[in-house]
C-alpha cells in the first residue's frame, strides 16, 4: 500500500482509508471480516463520524464491539472521527460550539473504547461558528491527550482561514467529495474563464490549490459515486464512454475498473486519500490494488474527458 506523511503530522498514512459509515447493521463477524480485509491490504486508517449509523455513535460502537481490541491492536491503527452535525426529528443543524465538540468527542471515545482519537474533523461548516469556541475545545482536547490532530470536512478556503484566525493547531485534513465524474474542484480550474460553461463556475473557491499550498491532505469521500449519492458510475450504462476507458486501463494494469477509479484519485500529485464505504471485503482488495497503479498524465486526462469534463 502506498503511504505518505499526513500533512505536517508525524503520521504515515495509507492512500486508502476504510470508511465505516455503513457498518451499523452488520454482525460482528462481518465487521471483523471487513476490517481484516482492510488490514490485509495495508489499510490501517479507519474513518468514523458521530452521526454514522442512524443514531449517535452507533457505527463507532459497533466497530469497537466487533473488534473487542487490545491496547496493542488499538495502537496499530489510525482512528479518525467527525463531529458537528446535529440530526433532529424537526431540523438538522450544525454546531461547532465548545460544549458540543467536547461532548461529542467524549461520546466517541466511549463508543470506540479508546483513550484518544488520532484525528478529529469538523464535519460540515457551521454558519454560526465562533473560531474562539473551536480553539478552546481543540486546546482542551489536545492538552488532555484526547485528540492528537485536527482537521475539517467539506470546508472552503475562507472557512478554513476563518478557523485558523483562532485555532492554534494545524488543520491537517479536509474531507471532500471527489470522483472522476464528481470533480468540481479539479474541473473548474481547467475551464477557468470559459464564459457560459458550467464547469468554469467556481463552487469550491480553489480548494485543491489552497490545500496543496497549506499542506492540508484532501480525503476524497464517495470516490465511486456519479454525483451526490446518485449511484456509482462503474458499470453504469449512462457512463458508457468512461467505462470503456476504465475497462481498457484495468486490463492494462491488471486491476478492476474500480481499481482504476481509485487510481485516478491517488495518482494525482496532491497525494489525496480515497475514503471508501464498501461493506464487501473483496471490493476492498480491488480498491487497494488501484492505489498501486500510477496512471500517466495522458491516461488521467483521458478518464477526465471520458467522464464528460471539458479540456479546452
Amino acid at each position: 500500500m502506498k503511504t505518505f506523511p499526513l500533512s505536517t503530522t508525524n503520521l504515515t498514512v495509507p492512500s486508502i482509508v476504510a470508511g465505516m459509515m455503513r457498518i451499523a447493521k452488520l454482525d460482528d463477524q462481518a465487521i471483523r471480516a471487513l476490517i481484516g480485509a482492510a488490514l490485509d491490504a495495508g489499510i490501517n486508517f479507519f474513518d468514523h463520524a458521530d452521526i454514522y449509523g442512524g443514531s449517535m455513535h452507533r457505527c463507532e460502537t459497533r466497530f469497537a464491539e466487533a473488534l473487542n481490541w487490545s491496547a496493542a491492536e488499538r495502537e496499530a491503527v489510525i482512528l479518525q472521527t467527525k463531529c458537528g452535525i446535529c440530526p433532529n426529528d424537526d431540523v438538522t443543524y450544525f454546531d461547532f460550539s465548545r460544549e458540543h465538540i467536547l461532548r461529542q468527542v467524549e461520546g466517541s471515545l466511549r463508543a470506540l473504547r479508546t483513550d484518544y482519537i488520532d484525528i478529529l474533523l469538523l464535519h460540515r461548516p457551521d454558519a454560526w461558528v465562533e473560531p474562539d469556541e473551536v480553539a478552546a475545545a481543540f486546546d482542551e482536547l489536545q492538552a488532555a491527550g484526547k485528540v492528537r490532530h485536527f482537521g475539517v470536512s467539506n470546508h472552503t478556503p475562507y472557512q478554513i482561514d476563518f478557523l485558523k484566525k483562532s485555532v492554534n493547531q494545524p488543520l491537517v485534513a479536509n474531507q471532500l467529495q471527489l470522483s472522476i465524474t464528481h470533480a468540481p474542484f479539479v474541473a473548474q480550474g481547467i475551464a477557468m474563464n470559459m464564459l457560459g460553461e458550467d464547469q468554469a463556475i467556481s463552487r469550491d473557491l480553489g480548494i485543491i490549490d489552497y490545500c496543496r499550498l497549506h499542506e492540508i491532505t484532501i480525503q476524497a469521500w464517495s470516490p465511486f459515486q456519479a454525483g451526490f449519492f446518485t449511484g456509482t458510475f462503474v458499470d453504469n450504462p449512462q457512463y458508457e464512454a468512461l467505462n470503456a476507458v476504465l475497462t481498457r486501463l484495468a486490463e492494462k494494469y491488471g486491476v478492476t475498473p474500480t481499481g482504476i477509479a481509485s487510481a485516478w484519485i491517488t495518482s494525482h500529485p496532491a497525494r489525496m486519500q480515497v475514503v471508501y464505504g464498501t461493506r464487501t471485503p473483496a471490493r476492498v482488495a480491488e480498491i487497494a490494488a488501484g492505489a498501486e497503479v500510477q496512471l500517466t498524465k495522458p491516461e488521467w486526462y483521458e478518464l477526465f474527458q471520458a467522464a464528460g469534463h471539458i479540456v479546452p
